[in-house]
């Protein structure tokens, strides 16, 4: 059903619009205060609600229940307040009318020129792990029906829904009203604000509540996938110099978008694209570990006993291609990790924390980019998809996240590796999902000494690998993210002198590979699954 038509001749213009009248029911309480204060002092009427009432009046300023409006009490728990035709008559009624302006008289309804709301704290609550009842609780119902109702009579309300919005209302107020280039911006910004909302509202429910009548469990895929972040920061260009960009960051969703930068130059777009994918290298291990990406590559990973130690492994690696890289820990960052890490031209160092020796060392290079992010590498939520663009539409999977153990590994060729080998080849294992597909990688003493990746055939990865490597590719373990579909590859680790490998398997071949480790005597482990990483 569309709603009612009028003769465009029957508008009347209006541009500066004075506050008057103004309904403020806030969640977030920064700087209310300040606000009512001079909403007051330019002797504006407030109506509030609640907790948003008691803030303004227990500052000693003058404030009008909602209740007296209305003449209806809130009832309900505070569930019903301003669901009420003296609220949102005062809000929808579009005073460019003459026919509206003579209803709002006639049924003694005043209007409002000044909405200041923002809705309940959802995402923080489901953020905080509280119980589903809790959860549901911060549903706001009123709250997007005022925000919604007033973006859309902007042309006689200015809607304001942050903090960040409140210098502008107090201009407004010295400069004898609201424009309607200001209400049309703040519209759009209210109508992005109640989007995003309800699009956590509903990834809660898919991911957390069973659809109704069928056996689908929770985190089963839903019909719609909606997508809603908040920009961060304009970026100085993106991939290269001829295109714009800019960081978003989605609310209540951990990781390096969120990261608190300690110093250095400002990031750019393929920062924070090595910096996720150093963080996620470094977390895939539970012992201190580093990563050193390039490009989204590993250069070098490993870990050791401390981050020191495991930086000085994982640069061993590659030290060439380190040079300009970014460096990853699962630890924070200490005065001895940040000495090994500084003599050597870095772009990023992201880590949990830093140390405060560990800052002084790193903070004297003044261009080094310091990245904490006190969460790490976000643990994956049930339910949770990794999306990547596509032409006309999105994918979305489950993120990749398991590693299976060595005591599912199958022996296939070879004897039993003992335990240091083994725990060369799980460090291996792990450390492979990191490189992009084709993805070879030669591990020595939980350290990678040579790493063949993105090539379009594996034979080329595994000479890469042991290239690479050099004489240090002898007496080393292997990881192949996917299967071997001939022996030829596996010939190339074998001729090098690696002594053990793990693979996933599953090629119709594999009986052709493995004859071949059980003839050069090298253990070989299948996984059953792989690490295709594109």
């Amino acid at each position: 059903m569309s709603g009612p038509t009028h003769d465009p001749a029957s508008y009347r213009e209006r541009d500066v619009i004075p506050i008057r009248r103004a309904l403020v029911s806030v969640s977030d309480k920064t700087d209310l205060v300040e606000l009512a204060t001079a909403l007051v002092g330019a002797g504006v009427q407030i109506v509030s609600t609640g907790s948003t009432a008691s803030t303004i009046r227990d500052a000693g300023l003058a404030v009008t229940e909602v209740a007296e409006v209305t003449g209806f009490p809130e009832s309900l728990d505070g569930r019903v307040r301003t669901l009420h035709p003296s609220i949102h008559g005062g809000l929808l009624a579009d005073l460019r009318l003459e026919s509206h302006e003579n209803e709002l008289r006639e049924m003694g309804i005043e209007p409002f020129e000044l909405v200041v709301s923002n809705l309940y704290p959802f995402v923080q609550t489901v953020a905080s792990g509280a119980a589903p009842n809790d959860v549901i609780e911060q549903i706001d119902i009123g709250g997007p029906a005022l925000v919604r109702a007033s973006a859309k009579n902007h042309a006689n309300v200015a809607i304001v829904t942050s903090p960040a919005s409140y210098p502008q209302v107090l201009k407004a107020l010295t400069l004898g009203g609201t424009t309607l280039a200001q209400r049309r911006r703040l519209a759009a910004e209210a109508f992005a604000h109640t989007a995003a909302y309800d699009t956590a509202v509903a990834e809660y429910f898919a991911t957390n509540v069973a659809r109704p009548g069928t056996s689908e469990a929770p985190g089963s895929w839903s019909e719609n996938i909606a997508v809603t972040a908040d920009l961060a920061t304009p970026l100085r260009y993106g991939e290269n110099s001829h295109q714009s960009a800019a960081l978003y960051r989605i609310a209540g969703a951990p990781g390096i978008a969120h990261a608190t930068q300690h110093g250095g130059k400002e990031m750019s777009y393929n920062n924070y694209v090595d910096a996720d994918a150093a963080l996620r290298a470094a977390y895939d291990h539970d012992g201190p570990a580093v990563a050193i990406i390039k490009h989204a590559n590993p250069c070098g990973i490993a870990t050791a006993p401390t981050l020191a130690e495991a930086h000085a492994a994982a640069h061993a690696c590659d030290p060439v291609s380190a040079f300009g890289g970014v460096i990853a820990a699962n630890r924070p960052i200490d005065r001895a990790t940040a000495e090994s890490i500084a003599p050597i031209f870095t772009e990023v160092v992201v880590a949990p924390g830093f140390e405060a020796g560990a800052l002084e060392v790193l903070q004297a290079k003044k261009n080094l980019r310091l990245l904490e992010v006190p969460g790490g590498w976000p643990a994956p939520q049930r339910g949770q998809a990794e999306i990547r663009q596509i032409s006309g539409g999105l994918l979305a999977q489950e993120p990749d996240s398991h590693f299976a153990p060595a005591s599912d590994w199958s022996l296939v060729a070879g004897e039993a590796a003992d335990a240091a080998t083994l725990a060369d080849l799980e460090f291996a294992w792990r450390a492979v999902r990191a490189v992009k597909s084709n993805a070879i990688l030669l591990a020595s003493g939980g350290a990678s000494v040579g790493v063949g990746m993105g090539q379009v055939n594996r034979v080329d990865s595994c000479r890469l690998a042991v290239t690479r490597a050099g004489d240090r590719a002898a007496g080393s373990v292997a990881a192949s993210d996917a299967f071997f579909p001939f022996a030829d590859g596996l010939q190339i680790l074998l001729d090098a002198g690696v002594r053990a490998v793990v693979q996933p398997g599953g090629s119709i071949r594999d009986e052709e590979v493995i004859a071949a480790a059980a003839q050069a005597g090298v253990t070989m482990y299948f996984t059953g699954e792989r690490h295709f990483f594109h």
